[in-house]
């Protein structure tokens, strides 16, 4: 029986989610609390990398913490981002996100389709000349520089961010009977606050083949994975499962 769900991550801005519909049509409880947090380098780590960000005449933003993390070390190093620098996000929704800190011009401000950045790289390649700096996470793959590199594009990767584990108080309960993961390291996390976690009737529930893997590679059993066909997002993946069990029951 699924009574209370953890979801790692931070509660939904809107109260119109797919969630709290989940919440209400199903009788669950579900709990957002993120297993990973994420924090800036410091100005003298970012300083080691040998990075002049005004070397650049455009940047890369994969998602809304790239945003943040860029203009906050900026904003440490006193560097003065110019007017004219043109900002390339993965997506629509990251790229409206720039206006917390910038003017947003449609003329500087470009946004992929797809959600990947394959969906991205057509805006780049039009912009070939360009020097791209692409702000990421110490815990990142290079699929965002082969793919500039299969294109000739000029650009230097930064790391600007740690994601580290969001521990889990002494006193804070930990009473789930399931657990949705979003990235491995959420599944890190997990075992470094828990490392005598003993699975037995949680499910588990992950999105994307990287967390599936770290969570099958951890021990786990994964009782459901998202995005498939017929479930593209996490949501219609609970909901979809959630009214199996009740079939069942």
């Amino acid at each position: 029986m699924i009574k209370k769900i953890l979801v790692s991550q931070p509660k939904p801005s809107s109260d119109k989610s797919p969630y709290y519909d989940i919440e209400r049509q199903r009788g669950v409880e579900i709990v957002f609390r993120p297993f990973i947090k994420v924090v800036s380098v410091s100005a003298k780590e970012f300083r080691a990398q040998h990075i002049n960000i005004l070397d650049y005449t455009a940047i890369v933003f994969n998602s809304r913490h790239a945003i943040d993390h860029f203009f906050q070390l900026c904003k440490e190093l006193r560097v003065v981002v110019p007017d004219d620098m043109k900002y390339f996000c993965i997506t629509e929704q990251v790229s409206h996100y720039i206006q917390k800190y910038v003017q947003y011009r449609k003329r500087k401000v470009f946004f992929g389709e797809t959600g990947k950045i394959d969906g991205l790289l057509p805006h780049m390649i039009r912009h070939k000349n360009e020097k791209y700096f692409v702000p990421l996470s110490d815990v990142h793959n290079d699929e965002i520089a082969n793919m500039m590199d299969a294109e000739n594009l000029v650009h230097k990767e930064g790391v600007m961010y740690h994601t580290v584990s969001n521990d889990f108080a002494a006193d804070e309960p930990f009473d789930y009977d399931m657990l949705v993961f979003f990235s491995p390291s959420g599944i890190n996390s997990l075992k470094k606050n828990f490392p005598d976690f003993d699975q037995k009737d949680v499910a588990i529930v992950t999105f994307g083949p990287t967390t599936t893997k770290a969570a099958k590679d951890a021990g786990l059993r994964v009782d459901v994975e998202a995005p498939t066909p017929e479930c593209p997002s996490i949501t219609m993946a609970l909901e979809n499962y959630l009214k199996h069990l009740n079939e069942q029951a």
